[in-house]
């Protein structure tokens, strides 16, 4: 059953009606879900598991393994549920839920002590006691428990009253003697030295000793992640991690530690923290939607908790009316829909259960990670968070059929924001993985990620949404885009390249790839790109969205050399939808491919893709050049044929029309001019 909120204010909250007590009824919602599926006081946090081949713990795993993984899994189930049940219990300290005697406090307080309890068969380990149970002589493994820790402090700190003081000495020794371990010992090189630093943190404001020299290498560490623009590169990619990791653990960090300890560094991560606020509140849509992209999709709504992260500095700048409107929106796109929970707990996927996304390192309990959206509930009720009337920023400001576009050098990173259909479309680049690893490619290297079409996974072995494909005319072998460059934007186009399965082990110039160039237009996204092949025959495939199939109405057009294929139905909850792929000069095809079990909305989907062959080697008049456009509409109304074709003229460089070389021209029917020109690209590619 879909959350339904009871307590809505729209002079308030004009936009989605929320207001905090709305977050508290929502928070009952998760809690009453999450204590359905437990049924004693002494029970862990274990919930139900649907998928049993690719989350933890694996069933084929040696039973040492197992043992480790199910620590694992119910430190993570009590600490993620813990994101949302502690500010609840701070609000509503006798809060009790699904009919049972004993309060959530009670519950809290009761698990947290077993899992730090020797003997106790809840019992998690400290970092000895895991790394020997692992029979492990690496002094750098890292285990799941450093990063349930931190999450476990932050609980601690939020429901302080009820909870941590409530506790004797010695129960407070045996916890803050679990946090010690994982606190100092070693830790993954990238967002996880955060967890250290929270846990270093909350022992150091609550008496114990720390090793200063540890906590200042991890924060002089983090540091050092920054890009630019607001975001911090984690390992070597940018994603959500950026928004609800580092920008959100950074505000605890410096309360707790950096603004009295480390005041350079604390003030460089609040500075940071203001800077991702100058356009964060654009990397969402009109309706405050959240964009699938990066890893850890399961975690949907997390990504609204870098606003509270932001109110919670010292200085912090966040627009408090913008912040609330996106995170209501957000909480709703997911706790609106039907399909969000299984058995009271969100499903394996980002909408409904869809195992294309999910990976390895989670559980049943890892999408509670999405209770970190809950903690803006620890601002009092008279905070400006909860106050001020909402506001729509951008949206309200944009004219008829304006586009805003964001472009962030730092992170590689490029959004627009589309008044005519309300839509955020992002466009990445600065993204490595290696080749053949399609989770990777799926979540990283998409040309195009939209609010409203959440990525689909290969709906055929050639033929990916948003993303080109190219198969050996000779052996067969398919290619994928595994690596893009970031050329950065001029004069309204964005430039990046893209090299399909490339690796260390060959030079680039061994390397398929494609020249990127795109600019938005007000339903979407133009593209002229630049084959850069050294072999054929090769055939290329570019798909468009992923589009719900609940019923589809599918028109096929053509105006001049362009073809165009329109598509018009509804997606899962009803909403109407809209979306045509245009192709130009240089394509050969447009076709439609059906299928099932791809799209994280529907389990049917429709993929209208572009296809063509490339035969020659050397010589000849191949097409260099291939012009599409993708636009997309959130109602019925019938596209105009302006906008299915756009372009009135298009303008090479070379006498044979093939674009492979110099500018390319498009003149488009509003008056428009595009040039597109790759020349100089080369000195200008970032990773």
């Amino acid at each position: 059953m879909r959350f339904e909120p009871k307590s809505l204010d729209y002079d308030l909250s004009p936009y989605t009606g929320l207001t905090r007590e709305s977050w508290l009824e929502a928070g009952r919602y998760m809690l009453e879900g999450i204590f359905r599926n437990i049924g004693d006081f002494q029970k862990p946090v274990i919930m139900p598991r649907r998928e049993t081949e690719i989350t933890y713990p694996h069933l084929k795993a040696s039973p040492e393994t197992q043992r480790t993984q199910r620590c694992a899994e119910v430190f993570e189930g009590l600490t993620r549920t813990f994101f949302i049940a502690a500010p609840m219990i701070a609000s509503q300290p006798d809060l009790r839920v699904c009919g049972y005697s004993y309060t959530l406090a009670e519950y809290y307080k009761n698990q947290v002590l077993r899992v730090c309890t020797r003997g106790d068969e809840l019992y998690v380990g400290t970092y000895e006691d895991q790394r020997m149970t692992v029979g492990s002589r690496d002094r750098y493994r890292a285990f799941q428990q450093t990063v349930e820790t931190c999450a476990l402090v932050i609980c601690l700190w939020i429901s302080r009253e009820q909870i941590w003081d409530t506790c004797t000495k010695e129960e407070k020794d045996r916890i803050a003697a679990l946090i010690g371990g994982y606190a100092h010992e070693s830790t993954v090189p990238q967002n996880w030295r955060l967890f250290n630093m929270l846990d270093m943190a909350f022992l150091h404001m609550e008496g114990y000793p720390i090793k200063e020299a540890v906590m200042r290498d991890h924060a002089q560490a983090i540091l050092n992640f920054y890009a630019g623009d607001g975001w911090y590169r984690d390992g070597h990619s940018f994603d959500y991690y950026s928004c609800w990791g580092f920008n959100v653990y950074t505000a605890f960090w410096n309360r707790w530690y950096g603004y009295e300890h480390e005041p350079y560094i604390a003030a460089r991560f609040e500075e940071y923290s203001n800077r991702l606020m100058e356009t964060y509140g654009d990397f969402f849509d009109r309706d405050g939607w959240t964009n699938m992209w990066g890893r850890s999709n399961i975690y949907r709504n997390a990504s609204t908790s870098a606003f509270d992260g932001n109110l919670m500095m010292r200085g912090g700048k966040a627009d408090p009316g913008r912040a609330r409107r996106i995170c209501s929106g957000s909480l709703m796109q997911f706790l609106g829909r039907e399909d969000f929970l299984c058995q009271g707990v969100p499903a394996l996927g980002f909408y409904g259960q869809f195992s294309p996304l999910v990976q390895g390192y989670s559980c049943a309990e890892s999408p509670f990670w999405l209770g970190k959206a809950f903690l803006c509930l620890h601002l009092p009720a008279d905070h400006p968070f909860w106050t001020a009337r909402e506001n729509n920023g951008t949206w309200e400001r944009l004219k008829k059929d304006e586009v805003k576009v964001t472009a962030l050098d730092g992170p590689g990173l490029c959004f627009s924001n589309h008044e005519a259909n309300g839509e955020t479309v992002l466009r990445t680049g600065k993204v490595n993985k290696r080749a053949g690893d399609e989770h990777g490619m799926w979540n990283y290297s998409k040309l195009c990620y939209n609010t409203k079409y959440p990525w689909e996974s290969a709906p055929a072995p050639d033929v990916e949404s948003q993303q080109y494909v190219l198969r050996d005319g000779t052996d067969g072998r398919v290619e994928k885009a595994n690596v893009t460059f970031w050329a950065g934007e001029r004069e309204g186009v964005l430039y990046r390249r893209q090299y399909f399965d490339y690796g260390p082990e060959r030079e680039s110039h061994w390397t398929q790839g494609i020249n990127l160039a795109d600019f938005p237009v007000p339903g979407g996204i133009v593209r002229v790109d630049r084959l850069k092949l050294h072999r054929a025959p090769v055939t290329i495939t570019l798909g468009a969205y992923g589009f719900p199939d609940n019923g589809t109405e599918i028109t096929e057009k053509t105006c001049g050399s362009g073809k165009c294929i329109i598509l018009k139905g509804k997606d899962a909850v009803g909403r109407e939808k809209q979306l045509a792929m245009t192709v130009y000069g240089g394509w050969q095809k447009l076709e439609l491919l059906h299928s099932t079990g791809t799209n994280p909305d529907s389990e049917r989907s429709l993929v209208v893709f572009a296809a063509m062959e490339r035969r020659q080697h050397y010589g000849g008049f191949e097409p260099y050049v291939l012009i599409s456009q993708v636009i997309t509409r959130e109602s019925a109304e019938e596209f105009a044929q302006e906008e299915l074709f756009p372009v009135d003229q298009v303008v090479y460089t070379d006498p044979e029309g093939t674009g492979s070389f110099g500018p390319v021209t498009l003149k488009m029917k509003d008056g428009s001019v595009k040039v597109i020109d790759f020349e100089g690209m080369e000195g200008r590619l970032t990773l």
